[in-house]
């Protein structure tokens, strides 16, 4: 028996998830789509916690979106699933943030391949590439959006593309049977499984050194402005 609690903050949403193995006890989400995860964050945990009908000292572990997405959001979440781990002297595991929104898009849309994209600014996405069975077969990567971006996928294949970066995309992609799934976000309700297989398998991170995925350092707006 495992009792986890799931972060997600890397996007514009902010959700807390609390999970009894893979069985969901409670859960929390903002969709204002407001940046306010450090104000709602907490809130959230001790609300979903109390809706479980559990205490801190009750959990096992804490998993956490690690990245690639916003960098302030993944900053708070990290820094609380640390935080809260090393109060309670338990684990902590991370979840890829692309895989989690590939999960979110299975859960609506059947295909072969899944390709989850988060928006980076400009005609720019972070991707990669999941079968059905959420197994990444291209890895994480930037990416700027062209007519050849996506020439490598196959053409007889049944490829759902997801996230807030697909509408950039839509028009540039030539595949067949692609299915363009709007309004799909990472979502720690869809955390569960994956981070109790990741509890299981014992693959946790360094509580003192792990640090979120950003893929790309971080450069402020007052930086871009300065560089037009």
């Amino acid at each position: 028996m495992a009792k986890i609690i799931c972060l997600e903050t890397a996007t514009v949403n902010c959700s807390v998830a609390v999970f009894d193995n893979e069985k969901l006890l409670s859960f929390s989400q903002s969709n204002t789509g407001d940046f306010s995860h450090s104000e709602k964050l907490h809130i959230f945990i001790q609300q979903t916690l109390k809706e479980a009908g559990m205490e801190p000292k009750d959990l096992d572990c804490v998993a956490v979106s690690k990245g690639p997405g916003s960098y302030t959001g993944l900053r708070i979440g990290v820094s609380s699933a640390k935080g809260l781990a090393y109060a309670l002297g338990i684990p902590v595991v991370t979840v890829d943030t692309l895989k989690i929104i590939a999960m979110v898009g299975q859960k609506t849309t059947e295909a072969d391949l899944y390709v989850p994209m988060i928006d980076a600014r400009r005609m720019e996405v972070y991707t990669a590439v999941y079968d059905r069975d959420m197994r990444m077969i291209e890895p994480v990567s930037a990416k700027v959006i062209d007519d050849d971006t996506f020439s490598f996928l196959p053409k007889d294949k049944k490829i759902c593309f997801c996230g807030d970066g697909m509408g950039k995309c839509k028009n540039l992609i030539d595949i067949p049977q692609a299915i363009f799934t709007a309004d799909v976000y990472p979502c720690a309700q869809a955390m569960g499984g994956e981070a109790l297989r990741l509890f299981c398998e014992k693959k946790w991170e360094d509580v003192a050194y792990f640090e979120p995925y950003y893929l790309k350092d971080f450069v402020s707006t007052a930086q871009i402005n300065k560089k037009k």
